[in-house]
């Protein structure tokens, strides 16, 4: 039987160094057969499970359009492709077919016809706001795994329900967004812009459909952010009595960077990517998956006062850069400054901050409810 590891606790160069031949399999939903995987693909003697897609497709709980699905879905398997990959797959319920053509293994499993009886979130959290936590499957330098993203932004989101259960709800995190650096470094994947604005907008259409009116998409990578405030704006624009918002990733308002400061032993440059703090979190939430032996410090970024790499100070200027510009190892940042107890500190501060925009968009929407409902301004024509 072959020998099975998760894709996403390994570092670029792990990936990097991977025979060309793996199989790599993007799982659709938690089931796990591994002799059935095992004989579908008999010749291998190592199988990469990447991190599974959670919802998506009919009988996960929350279904979008299928061809948005297999868009994105394809796009993810294309980036595997680009880094030389060439058994690269799909794991997919008999009956779907997302029309992956030779890129999807479709296997009868029982685990599915049971999923779509637990909607998500469930029907009785109609009331609360749906957070939606979106991470990534992205390098991390060489000490930090390629889950980086994904588990500081669960940790988050969990936190916020946990805190404050009656006024919040949680979809389960999703691990693939936009990356538009990809080619820099080994094993980064990337759903596309367009397939991922496309994708998220039908999550909110979806949800607005059975009657859910406020949503907080919340990113743990940056490359998400600028795409979600275009969903944003569409949701907004489509469905005029929700409130739907994004941020930037998080401590990034003023009681999270005066946290950020107050713990902080790097100078501006310190904390781009891989750095201080996204060390710090994962040695907290991760700690056996931290290479500490393995950090490298890169604070070399090519800065002008309108354009430079920290968390939150990043200037007036907006570019993309290549990577490799300024970073040999795919960090930005002082990895080497990270402790376990900033890292505690830190996310208990994202959850504090994240916490207080929860209860602003709940505001947002009742006031905002109240107006029109009153028949505000052009809304008394409106109604």
């Amino acid at each position: 039987m072959a020998r099975f590891f998760n894709y996403h606790d390994l570092t670029w160069p792990d990936i990097k160094a991977l025979p060309r031949d793996t199989p790599l399999i993007i799982p659709l939903g938690k089931y796990r057969p591994y002799d059935i995987f095992s004989q579908r693909l008999s010749s291998a003697s190592l199988i990469g499970l990447l991190p599974e897609i959670p919802y998506g497709w009919e009988g996960s709980g929350l279904a979008v359009s299928k061809s948005l699905l297999s868009t994105y879905i394809g796009n993810l398997l294309e980036s595997l492709k680009d880094d030389g990959f060439t058994n690269v797959y799909a794991i997919e319920p008999l009956g779907l077919d997302l029309g992956l053509g030779s890129g999807q293994i479709s296997i009868e499993l029982a685990d599915y016809k049971s999923m779509g009886t637990s909607p998500i979130p469930p029907d009785e959290d109609i009331q609360k706001v749906v957070i939606i936590p979106i991470g990534h499957t992205e390098q991390h330098a060489f000490h930090l795994p390629m889950s980086t993203d994904t588990t500081i932004i669960n940790a988050i989101a969990q936190g916020i329900v946990k805190a404050q259960p009656d006024l919040s709800t949680c979809l389960p995190a999703f691990p693939y967004g936009v990356s538009t650096h990809r080619r820099s470094f080994s094993g980064t994947l990337n759903a596309g812009g367009r397939a991922f604005e496309d994708f998220w907008l039908d999550v909110v259409d979806t949800l607005v459909s059975r009657g859910f009116s406020k949503f907080y998409l919340l990113s743990g990578h940056g490359g998400n952010c600028s795409f979600l405030v275009n969903v944003v704006k569409y949701a907004g624009e489509r469905h005029r009595h929700i409130f739907c918002a994004t941020s930037w990733l998080y401590l990034s308002g003023p009681s999270g960077i005066k946290r950020l400061n107050e713990l902080r032993s790097s100078a501006i440059g310190g904390m781009g990517h891989a750095g201080e703090l996204e060390t710090s979190l994962i040695l907290h939430l991760a700690p056996e998956l931290v290479r500490s032996q393995l950090i490298v410090d890169e604070t070399d970024f090519i800065a002008t006062p309108s354009y430079l790499m920290d968390w939150v100070e990043g200037g007036p200027l907006v570019a993309n850069p290549p990577w490799e510009d300024d970073t040999v190892t795919g960090s930005y940042g002082a990895g080497s400054l990270g402790t376990a107890a900033k890292g505690e500190a830190w996310l208990q501060a994202a959850i504090q901050e994240k916490i207080g925009h929860v209860l602003e968009i709940h505001e947002q929407h009742e006031r905002r409810e109240a107006r029109r409902n009153a028949g505000y301004g052009m809304w008394r024509d409106n109604s």
